[in-house]
């Protein structure tokens, strides 16, 4: 016994000698790559795990085989995720490699979230009280709280074109000191009385408003007697004159779009001819996002539509959409709850089968349903689903955007009806890129006021909001 006694005695000691001299010395913390890690898991749990070298290079995974569990998401998890990295599950039994999504959340936590949201309110006037808490904070995280002196400057405004039943110039408007927002103005030919306007704010694809589907969906909105605007995104299109495009990826990114649509919206709404009682806007992907948002900031607009975009599990993939900490408000909030904000104003939300919209009617529109029902207005709020389509902005969502607008804005359809009845947009012009430059083609007309370069547009914001 008294063997056994000092047996167990001196086992102990070692294992605590041992373990006190891994926490001292990281050689001892069976480290292994993540490269060699990534084999062994592919090995154990015959699956196939894509990844480029730069994404494994000089990485270790301390304790690695201690990580291992029998489940494979549950080891993936313990790998990877102090590593701030993921897999996304491509198909059956092979993965990619990717760096840690904030912005994308499992769709069951997210539509956790959201009924943990749901239980704050109950009737009209809680939910008043919770959205009197996240507006405030809206502005405020994005350094937007009060808003910066307008630039006295006039916009710069191209030549007038004239197409089919409208007229576009391209427009540039000056938000900050040395800052330009520039897009297209797409208006009626023929303006009698008072016209409605929609803003169109755009997404993450090539060649933003310069885009065929974006050239026809604003084109057909003014033949319907809309005035619609087309506006980049921040270090996109001719903002490239100012900046780089990696600065597009910076979170003051999500600031500076913000604040270009607020600065675009007080511009269309000093027009004589602008309704502002019929007041929209509609962008799809990170355009919905910036939709959504604005749509919740500011009580001049009457109407949104987010296309390809709203989720309870997807916070907007791009800094300029998610950079600021907007949904941190009021202790925590989602898209979903953002876009509730706009109730009782008229809403489509356009979602599809390929992207994060996936399950927008099964869990998110029943939420939007129940706070516009709140106000008695639960059919103002719409969903069109297109389950086999993915994440563009094709002639169905735009079908959806033209039966949502010309209902509710009261609209003349025919004007832009075959007579079959259905949509013709062959009467809109596609431009070359070119023409609807407002700086000219090598940014030649660019004023000599303008920010040249991130650094100084930090200095010019910084100084435009401590006054």
């Amino acid at each position: 016994m008294k063997r056994i006694a000092l047996f167990l005695t001196l086992g102990f000691s070692l294992i605590i000698s041992g373990a006190i001299g891994q926490t001292q010395n990281s050689d001892l913390l069976y480290r292994q790559s993540l490269k060699t890690v990534l084999a062994e898991i592919e090995s154990r749990f015959k699956v196939k795990i894509k990844y480029n070298d730069d994404q494994v290079k000089d990485r270790w995974v301390n304790y690695a085989l201690w990580r291992f569990r029998p489940e494979l998401d549950e080891t993936l998890s313990n790998v990877l995720a102090p590593l701030d990295l993921k897999v996304n599950k491509e198909k059956e039994g092979v993965y990619k490699l990717k760096e840690y999504e904030y912005y994308r959340w499992n769709v069951q936590d997210g539509q956790d979230k959201l009924d943990q949201l749901a239980k704050l309110y109950h009737d009209k006037a809680s939910w008043e009280k919770r959205k009197a808490l996240i507006k405030p904070g809206l502005y405020e995280v994005q350094g937007l709280s009060p808003l910066p002196a307008k630039p006295s400057s006039e916009p710069i405004i191209t030549p007038k074109r004239v197409m089919d039943g409208y007229t576009v110039e391209n427009i540039a408007i000056e938000i900050l000191p040395g800052l330009y927002v520039n897009g297209s103005l797409y208006k009626p030919l023929k303006v009698k009385g008072k016209i409605p306007v929609m803003l169109s704010p755009d997404g993450h694809w090539a060649q933003q408003r310069y885009r065929a589907d974006c050239q026809i969906r604003c084109a057909m909105m003014a033949r319907m007697g809309v005035m619609a605007v087309s506006y980049d995104l921040f270090a996109w299109g001719e903002s490239l004159l100012q900046f780089k495009s990696e600065d597009h990826r910076r979170s003051l990114a999500h600031t500076i779009q913000t604040l270009g649509g607020i600065r675009i919206l007080d511009y269309v709404l000093s027009l004589k001819e602008t309704d502002k009682g019929r007041v929209g806007i509609s962008g799809g992907s990170g355009g919905g996002s910036h939709t959504v948002l604005m749509a919740a900031m500011d009580d001049r607009i009457k109407l949104s539509v987010p296309v390809v975009s709203l989720s309870s599990s997807f916070y907007g993939g791009c800094p300029c959409e998610s950079g600021m900490p907007i949904h941190l408000c009021a202790g925590g909030t989602n898209n979903v709850e953002i876009a509730a904000m706009t109730a009782p104003n008229p809403q489509l939300v356009v979602s599809d089968g390929k992207d994060w919209t996936v399950t927008v009617p099964d869990h998110d529109m029943p939420f939007l349903k129940k706070i516009y029902g709140y106000y008695g207005r639960p059919d103002l709020v719409e969903n069109v689903h297109l389950p086999e389509e993915g994440h563009d902005f094709g002639l169905s969502k735009r079908k959806a955007v033209y039966d949502f607008v010309i209902k509710n804005f009261k609209l003349d359809a025919a004007l832009v009806r075959d007579k079959t009845g259905q949509y013709d947009e062959s009467k809109c012009t596609i431009e070359k890129e070119p023409a609807m430059y407002v700086f000219g083609d090598k940014g030649e007309r660019l004023p000599a006021n303008a920010i040249k370069g991130f650094e100084q547009l930090e200095q010019v914001f910084k100084a435009s909001t401590s006054k």
